[in-house]
């Protein structure tokens, strides 16, 4: 909940938005005021889930009251720099997200309350308002849709048209279904310039917006009366009620809570968190997982380091077997691709880690599921993965005599310090990456667990992994800073302290012993911990980035260098269970402690930027601020991973 306090203007209250999603990679998304801090804020962005292509259909919703003969306009909104502000927010008096954004907004003794629902599964919105009428006179009630129907992204022109026949609206070949208890009243398309995109300018992108509006929509509120007031939109048919929808969708979200057995209140508002990730994928006739909100669609790598919270720890069985099942169809010469096809398109496999991944995620599934069937079914996959990865396969990606795993060349990029600037590599990590090493010696030992429960030969990779053991200690452990080298290539790269070495400790198998594995931690700890995620460089680095931000170019160069990400702050929790929770038992204890406390920092997280989620990035030196995505698959993922881990060590059952 949030209150007037966090609005005292309105920068304050662009802060924070809400998001809602629809299964299909659409979404809903306004900041806590009501406004549009951002391009990508919208009242309902649709997605062609074929091409992955999503378009900006509702801007948002202008409304007006006019109570005792006063007009009051309950749209927040900034047009143009410093030039004019809506400024609704001084009538709202609260905001709460809980499942759905809900408004209470307060004229002159009429008190509006204001919800939206997204319907799963259809790009569709619903708004439901219930208007209380104690002002002792009738009042008037006006909502103005405000429309783009333009591709995500795109500037709106003003040259566009809008059609309204009956209960569709229709421009730039997409078109919108609505329904409404009040009356509808249509005029010429009327086109508004110059919004102003407060977030989108701090972030250093473009900052300005047009909208248009082609009709409004009216209702009377007689003296005393409290009555209900809706809007529905759906671009297929209105074949459900708002009241159905809402219904629907609060108990789709209480099943998936409840099913994933956690028991802790933030692990449960993540869980509703990570069902907002997962979408049907009409190009593999299957499920996938957004990468994040609102920028990115699905990404291989992020999706098999996602799925073990979002999929996994949520107890999603059959979800994360048919996610797992798109990957193993597309598997190509040992590689999992990074980008699936759109349309025609077909998939891109600049990835070195997504593969290895996968194998780790099959062990983790099983772990938790006891599934050996689906291990059956997906061991000739990681088996074929095995194999090019012994040979060599595209992207330079190969073994080497030692054992370890090379990859990356020239431009390509493949690990997920991936930037490359009109050919600047800032992170270069051509060579052997300390991680994918890390992965793949899991991934052997993974193997030869496997082969054993199947009855196939496990003596080859019980034997790979051995020299792979060795092979990682001499060339990655560094008694010089008494933690792990990043890179192993020959450059002055090679010995920067990065977050990559965490992986090391937290893989189901780990080549470290006990020491080192606290070593590690510590080491991460003293140089890249943050309660909001981990650095992706020390600060002590000459190549540090204090904060992410200014253009495009200036964000690149910064995204890997300093700049705080969410997701390996799970990793860092697991390895610190890992390396801490293996001690005498009251020393163990103390570890799950330390967990604990560490972890309340993530509900602070979830209210600010993406009010129930946890973003992509944050500022490097000192990161009060979420930047990126707003919402990040992986980031939530992960934490989730160790609410898992946390309950289950204080029940009895976890394993190290």
């Amino acid at each position: 909940m949030y209150g007037r306090q966090s609005w005292r203007n309105i920068h304050e209250g662009q802060e924070n938005c809400y998001l809602l999603t629809n299964g299909l990679g659409g979404f809903s998304a306004l900041t806590m005021v009501g406004s549009n801090a951002r391009n990508d804020h919208a009242l309902l962005i649709s997605c062609d889930n074929l091409h992955n292509q999503r378009y900006h259909l509702l801007t948002n919703l202008a409304e007006t009251a006019v109570v005792n003969g006063k007009e009051y306009d309950l749209h927040s909104q900034e047009f143009g720099k410093g030039a004019r502000t809506a400024d609704g927010y001084k009538f709202l008096n609260s905001f709460v997200v809980d499942i759905f954004p809900t408004w209470r907004y307060l004229v002159d003794g009429l008190e509006i309350v204001k919800s939206i629902a997204m319907r799963h599964g259809r790009n569709a919105i619903a708004v439901k308002y219930e208007l209380i009428n104690r002002s002792g006179a009738d009042a008037e009630f006006e909502v103005t849709p405000l429309l783009q129907f333009v591709p995500k992204g795109d500037i709106l022109e003003a040259s566009q048209e809008f059609e309204i026949a009956g209960n569709k609206i229709a421009s730039g070949g997409q078109s919108l279904l609505f329904e409404t208890n009040g009356q509808v009243f249509p005029h010429p398309t009327v086109s508004e310039k110059g919004l102003y995109y407060y977030q989108d300018e701090r972030d250093g992108r473009d900052s300005v917006g047009n909208v248009a509006h082609n009709h409004s929509i009216k209702w009377h509120i007689k003296a005393g009366e409290r009555k209900e007031l809706y809007l529905n939109y759906d671009q297929e048919n209105l074949d459900k009620s708002v009241d159905e929808i809402f219904a629907d969708e609060k108990s789709r979200v209480a099943k998936i809570i409840e099913q994933s057995g956690l028991e802790d209140p933030i692990a449960q508002q993540l869980v509703a968190a990570s069902d907002q990730f997962i979408i049907e994928k009409q190009a593999t006739n299957g499920l996938t997982i957004v990468a994040g909100y609102p920028f990115f669609m699905d990404w291989g790598r992020d999706t098999m380091i996602a799925l073990q919270g979002c999929g996994i720890t949520t107890r999603r069985f059959e979800e994360t077997k048919s996610i797992l099942q798109s990957f193993m169809d597309y598997c190509h010469k040992g590689l999992m691709p990074n980008i699936f096809p759109e349309g025609t398109s077909e998939p891109r496999y600049n990835t070195v880690d997504a593969a290895l991944l996968f194998i780790n995620v099959l062990w983790e599934y099983y772990q938790a599921s006891g599934d050996l069937d689906f291990i059956k079914k997906a061991f000739d996959t990681a088996k074929d993965i095995i194999h090019w990865y012994r040979k060599g396969t595209d992207f330079s990606i190969k073994m080497n005599s030692d054992g370890l795993i090379s990859a990356g060349g020239g431009d390509d990029q493949v690990t997920w310090m991936d930037v490359n600037v009109d050919g600047i590599l800032p992170t270069p990590r051509h060579g052997k990456p300390v991680e994918i090493n890390a992965y793949w010696y899991s991934a052997l030992k993974i193997m030869s667990e496997f082969a054993h429960l199947l009855g196939k030969d496990e003596e080859d990779y019980l034997e790979l992994s051995e020299k792979v053991k060795a092979s990682f200690l001499k060339e990655f452990w560094s008694y010089d800073l008494g933690c792990l080298k990043d890179l192993a290539s020959g450059t002055p790269n090679d010995n920067q302290i990065r977050c990559n070495q965490i992986w090391a400790v937290s893989v189901p198998f780990t080549t470290l012993d006990e020491s080192q594995q606290k070593q590690v931690v510590d080491k991460v700890f003293e140089y890249l911990y943050t309660p909001v995620g981990l650095r992706s460089l020390a600060p002590i680095d000459h190549e540090f980035h204090h904060s992410y931000g200014g253009t495009n170019v200036e964000r690149d160069l910064a995204y890997h260098q300093g700049t705080v990400w969410g997701f390996p702050l799970g990793a860092y929790y697991l390895a610190y269970l890992k390396a801490y929770g293996n001690d005498a038992p009251e020393k163990a204890q103390s570890a799950i402690n330390d967990v604990k406390d560490q972890l309340q920092a993530i509900e602070p997280t979830l209210r600010e930027g993406c009010i129930g989620q946890i973003a992509e990035i944050f500022d490097g030196e000192y990161p009060a601020m979420s930047r990126g995505c707003f919402a990040q698959a992986w980031s939530v993922g992960e934490v989730l991973r160790v609410f898992r881990a946390v309950q289950d060590l204080s029940l009895g059952n976890g394993q190290h």
